[in-house]
């Protein structure tokens, strides 16, 4: 199962799993799930192939939601799930596939659609760190930064470095082989019926207004919200303001 951090306690209401996105970790989201965690269970995963999760050669959103629904079923059965990207179409697929586990459902910034832009970039340019010259973070930094421009990505990188052992906490040749299928999104019969949020950064071109024939046609019951200031990681960007909406979401009556 996947390596899964935890923090609060079981209540009245339902667990939140927190699904992180490409390249990303539970552990990225550590301060959101211990502010949202004040009167639930908050479940943070590890997805496979990063963090401490198992590495596999597969790397299928059904399998990634067959792994969240083993995380589910071990807490209590059914959870609201928040997932960011490619965390977000995994949420889909086990909301599609599996229903009966899924309480209310938060997607994003991403859409049930395939995108074009891929994200091979990174991984190259994490390839291209020599991690035998890596004794500390700003090391993996120093380098990544001749490639990567963008400083919080510089450091969102480095969250999945192992200093000790030298290695990344990242599968980079299973994503790199598996990139069509992350970047893609498979054919999925059924609709999920449940309460359903699409939340965006309003600078952000995930979420266009022509992916919400696609998204109503899924998620009958989806409703739309923007996030001023924010892009794509507009949960890094603007934590308070991603809380919050998650907070009143999830408040508003029950699924």
């Amino acid at each position: 199962m996947l390596n899964t951090l935890t923090v609060g306690q079981s209540g009245p209401n339902p667990p939140l799993l927190i699904v992180h996105g490409l390249y990303g970790s539970g552990r990225n989201w550590g301060v959101i799930a211990k502010r949202l965690s004040d009167d639930r269970l908050v479940l943070t995963p590890d997805m496979r192939n990063h963090g401490d999760s198992f590495k596999s050669d597969t790397h299928d959103y059904h399998s990634l939601a067959n792994d969240l629904a083993e995380v589910i079923e071990a807490h209590g059965g059914r959870a609201d799930v928040v997932g960011h990207s490619m965390g977000g179409k995994a949420a889909m697929v086990l909301a599609l596939t599996r229903p009966e586990l899924v309480n209310r459902l938060i997607i994003a910034d991403i859409a049930p659609v395939s995108y074009t832009h891929s994200q091979i970039q990174f991984i190259e340019a994490m390839r291209k760190v020599d991690l035998s010259r890596v004794t500390k973070r700003s090391d993996a930094v120093e380098q990544l930064a001749k490639h990567v421009e963008d400083k919080t990505l510089q450091s969102f990188f480095t969250q999945s470095l192992d200093i000790k052992s030298q290695s990344w906490k990242l599968n980079l040749d299973a994503l790199a082989e598996q990139m069509p299928l992350i970047l893609g999104f498979p054919v999925v019969a059924g609709q999920f019926d449940g309460a359903t949020l699409f939340l965006s950064g309003a600078q952000s071109d995930y979420v266009l207004p022509e992916h919400r024939s696609d998204i109503r046609a899924r998620f009958p019951k989806a409703r739309f919200a923007k996030i001023p200031g924010a892009g794509h990681w507009l949960h890094a960007e603007k934590p308070r303001e991603f809380e919050a909406s998650l907070r009143a979401f999830l408040q508003v009556g029950s699924a």
